[in-house]
């Protein structure tokens, strides 16, 4: 009898172990018969089926297998699954007036498969670290941040919230409050910062194996910049410059008009740019910045928009719904001085977009790596959180780039840039489950990234229904 019993006990023992087995190994979510987007190779793995567990893809297998217990199952059939996208350009910024009209920028970005953003600077940090903890925790829905906090710039720079240096010992100062603050990044700004400051920050920063990007003040070379180890310059602005046959006599004279009551600024200058570009030049550039691993992040869409934003009727636009009433009026700051720009001006700013989507499949080719930012935020009018980003990567279309290269500055590169390669931009077993699942192949036409059937977030799935009605709550009667 004790035998039976213990015989008994032993399957009934063995029967618990094995559905304890099979509980612990139900995913979270499936998403089947889904084609699968690789960036690296900008190839398609048809028919597959994607596991996510604990916000973690756990494995990527033929659709063939047998069926995985699954809490939650998503049909991918006929559909693309490609990594969320990053935005490595935005702001939130505006002071404690705008803190809730930023948080409110949040949904747009996922909306349109934006799951990590990079926050180039502003004057909002203490919400930004709260939003993302908030996000961190599943208590708000946004994209990841990852956040410069304040930037660097000279006394009296333009933004507020800025840190201002000009001496080795402030430099010191900024760097130690911004490593208090855990940024994972420092952004210098060129308002009123001092070439020497600029190359100080950048150098003392490295030192301390913190990543720099910014504008960068024409008072230095960007060749300067990139051997100091500058990671990244924002804008085409600065790489411009050093394509010029003129930039050495250019620095050099922009530095002697700082001693007289008429110093040459940026816009000032980019005309005599634009007049000596040289080509054999502009293939050293590249060269040096594909050499010294500095990044570009071109942002062609703000400076498309700029350039015409006069000719638009903005009013118009169905985005404007989503926007605050106070973040639109930091929009007409930048319309009103268009509004007083020469004719010529503003042909001139139609050329050098022009100009500067040329340079895109050139760099390219050379081996420096792009960045996709959209620079959306207040203050930037009519760049719209979110669809400006899809409107960067069809720019990058546009200028020669393959929409599997186009979609690579929006995923894999950000992530590489970021350290965090291991962990996101491309779809593989181990990363994070940010993915936009969309109704058709990007790879063929990159308005597909407008084509949105789902967004995971963390291994969260939001539906183009649930998309939908969470920018419902912030779109204005």
């Amino acid at each position: 009898m004790k035998l039976h019993l213990l015989a008994a006990a032993c399957s009934l023992a063995f029967i618990l172990t094995q559905c304890a087995a099979v509980k612990s190994n139900k995913a979270d979510l499936v998403i089947t018969h889904v084609n699968v987007i690789d960036v690296l190779t900008g190839t398609v793995q048809t028919d597959q089926n994607v596991v996510v567990s604990n916000g973690l893809i756990q494995r990527i297998e033929s659709a063939e297998k047998a069926p995985q217990h699954a809490t939650q199952h998503l049909d991918g059939t006929g559909k693309y699954l490609m990594p969320g996208l990053w935005d490595m350009h935005v702001h939130f910024r505006g002071g404690d007036t705008l803190t809730e009209a930023n948080k409110n920028l949040l949904p747009l970005y996922m909306a349109h498969g934006i799951t990590t953003v990079r926050d180039a600077g502003g004057d909002l940090t203490p919400a930004v670290y709260a939003w993302r903890e908030q996000i961190n925790a599943g208590k708000l829905a946004g994209p990841r941040i990852f956040t410069s906090g304040p930037k660097i710039d000279g006394p009296g720079g333009t933004w507020p919230g800025s840190l201002a240096v000009e001496t080795p010992a402030q430099v010191t100062a900024a760097l130690d409050s911004l490593q208090k603050l855990r940024v994972d990044y420092v952004k210098i700004y060129e308002s009123k910062i001092s070439g020497e400051a600029f190359l100080n920050v950048i150098t003392e920063a490295e030192k301390r194996g913190l990543k720099t990007t910014g504008h960068m003040p024409y008072t230095v070379t960007l060749r300067e910049a990139a051997e100091r180890g500058l990671d990244a310059s924002e804008h085409l602005y600065y790489v411009f410059k050093g394509c010029s046959s003129r930039e050495d006599s250019l620095t050099a004279a922009i530095k002697q008009s700082l001693l007289t009551d008429k110093p040459l600024g940026l816009f000032a200058v980019l005309p005599t740019i634009y007049k000596t570009y040289d080509a054999t030049v502009a293939a050293a550039m590249f060269k040096t910045l594909a050499d010294r691993k500095t990044a570009v992040v071109p942002t062609l869409f703000i400076q498309k928009t700029l350039a015409g934003i006069t000719e638009q009727d903005h009013a118009r636009d169905t985005m404007l719904a989503y926007i605050d009433p106070r973040i639109q009026a930091t929009y007409m700051g930048r319309y009103n001085n268009a509004k007083r720009q020469p004719k010529e001006t503003v042909a001139f700013g139609k050329r050098l977009s022009a100009k500067f989507m040329s340079m895109i499949p050139e760099m390219q080719a050379a081996g420096v790596t792009i960045l996709a930012g959209s620079d959306s935020g207040p203050f930037n009018s009519f760049v719209y959180p979110g669809v400006s980003l899809q409107g960067e990567l069809k720019l990058l279309v546009q200028a020669g780039l393959t929409p599997a290269q186009a979609l690579r500055t929006a995923t894999i590169n950000g992530a590489t840039f970021m350290g965090v390669a291991d962990q996101s931009g491309s779809i593989g077993a181990g990363k994070y489950a940010d993915l936009v699942l969309l109704n058709q192949n990007p790879l063929a036409d990159i308005n597909n990234i407008k084509k949105i059937a789902a967004v995971v977030s963390r291994g969260k799935v939001y539906s183009a229904r649930d998309l939908a009605e969470s920018l419902k709550k912030i779109k204005r009667k």
